[in-house]
C-alpha cells in the first residue's frame, strides 16, 4: 500500500520580451557627438568609443558569470539544489513526484521511477528502479541521472544519503500544505528548464484552490475520520495534506492532534471520537469491503447518518496536482453529510 507517512524562464520569441527581436541597445547621443564636418575633429569620439568597449566587456562578463552560476532552487527540506544546466536525465522516487514532474512539463526527461508510478499513462513506460521504500541504488547510478527527485518522509533516508554521497544531485519534496504543490511545480520546472509549463500548471492549481476556498468557506463544521487502512487501523494527523483537505471543505479531522504523521489507533478511539463522517482510502479504485464494517456500530454518528464514503487513495494520498480532485470529492461528501444532518434533525 502506498501510505504517505508522513530556471530561469526560457527565452521568449522575438518581440515578446525575449529573443533576437528584443536585443536592442538604446544609446543616447548628444549633438556634440554627431559626426563633425570634414576637417574638424570630434573631441568626444574617443570617449564614446571607450564607453562601447566597456559596455561590451561588461556584457561578456555578465554572460560568463550567469553561465557559471547555473540554476539553483531551495527544496522542501531547506537544502539548496544547484545545477549547471537544466536537468535532462531525471529519476523520481515517488509516484506523486512523478505526477508533479509531468505536470511541470518535465516528463520527457524522466529516465527512471518507482513502482506504482502510473499517472499519467505515459509514466507506465518509464523504467523502474524499485519501490519508494526500497530502491536499487546501483541501477540508479547506472542510469547516470543529473537530478534525483526524492520523497523526504517516504524514501529511506540512509539510501537517499548514499546517493548524495556518490555525488548525485538530490531534490527533496515534502508537500504539507496546498501551496507546497505549486511551489514544487515551479521549482522542478526551473531545474528541468520547463518553467513556462510549470508556471502555467502552478497558476491553474492556485486558481482552482482559491475557488474551492471561496465556495466552502464558513460551511458548518463536520467531524471526519480518515481511514488509511483497517488492519492495522490507521489514520493521519493534522500535519498531513489530507487533513488540510478536510479543513478546506469545512471539516475537522478528529485525530488531528496525534503526534505522528501516520498512526495506528484502535476501534475504541474511533467510537469515542464519534465522527459524523468516515472516509476510507484503501489500495485501489474500488471501495474496500472493510468500510462497511462500521455498520456493526449503529450508534456511531457516521453509521447513523449513512456517511461512509470512499475516495480513491491516489486522489487523497499523492501530494501532487490531483490532490484537488480528491479535495472536491471530500467537499461534496461533507455537503451530503450536512444535508443528511438536516433531514435527520427534522425526523
Amino acid at each position: 500500500m502506498n501510505i504517505i507517512a508522513l530556471g530561469t524562464k526560457p527565452p521568449l520569441p522575438p518581440g515578446k520580451g525575449g529573443g533576437e527581436g528584443d536585443l536592442k541597445f538604446a544609446v543616447k547621443i548628444s549633438p556634440s557627438s554627431y559626426p563633425s564636418p570634414v576637417g574638424r575633429r570630434n573631441p568626444n569620439a574617443g570617449v564614446l568609443g571607450v564607453n562601447f568597449i566597456l559596455l561590451g566587456a561588461l556584457s561578456i562578463f555578465l554572460f560568463i558569470s550567469l553561465s557559471a552560476w547555473g540554476i539553483d532552487v531551495v527544496d522542501d527540506s531547506g537544502q539548496v539544489v544547484k545545477l549547471q544546466k537544466p536537468a535532462k536525465r531525471i529519476i523520481s522516487l515517488a509516484p506523486y513526484l512523478t505526477e508533479i514532474l509531468y505536470a511541470a512539463g518535465a516528463g520527457s526527461a524522466l529516465i527512471g521511477t518507482v513502482n506504482y508510478s502510473d499517472y499519467p499513462q505515459a509514466a507506465l513506460q518509464i523504467p523502474r528502479v524499485g519501490n519508494y521504500d526500497s530502491f536499487d541504488a546501483e541501477r540508479i547510478v547506472a542510469l547516470k541521472p543529473d537530478l534525483i527527485v526524492a520523497w523526504q518522509s517516504g524514501n529511506p533516508t540512509v539510501q537517499v544519503e548514499r546517493l548524495r554521497n556518490l555525488g548525485l544531485t538530490i531534490y527533496l519534496g515534502e508537500p504539507r500544505v496546498f501551496e507546497d504543490v505549486p511551489r514544487n511545480l515551479e521549482r522542478l520546472g526551473k531545474l528541468a528548464g520547463t518553467s513556462r509549463s510549470a508556471q502555467q500548471a502552478a497558476a491553474a492549481f492556485r486558481q482552482r484552490y482559491t475557488r474551492l476556498q471561496r465556495r466552502y468557506a464558513n460551511r458548518p463544521t463536520v467531524s471526519v475520520f480518515y481511514e488509511i487502512w483497517n488492519q492495522p487501523l490507521m489514520t493521519l494527523n493534522g500535519q498531513h495534506l489530507v487533513s488540510r483537505m478536510i479543513q478546506l471543505c469545512g471539516g475537522r479531522n478528529v485525530f488531528a492532534e496525534l503526534t505522528s504523521l501516520a498512526s495506528m489507533i484502535d476501534i475504541e478511539a474511533v467510537l469515542k471520537a464519534d465522527p459524523e463522517v468516515i472516509i476510507a482510502g484503501g489500495m485501489n479504485q474500488h471501495s474496500p469491503e472493510w468500510l462497511e464494517d462500521w455498520r456493526r456500530y449503529p450508534s456511531l454518528s457516521a453509521t447513523k447518518g449513512n456517511n461512509l464514503f470512499f475516495i480513491p487513495p491516489d486522489l487523497m494520498e499523492r501530494n501532487g496536482p490531483r490532490i484537488l480532485d480528491g479535495a472536491e470529492q471530500v467537499c461534496q461528501d461533507l455537503e451530503k453529510a450536512r444535508s443528511r444532518r438536516v433531514l435527520f434533525q427534522k425526523h
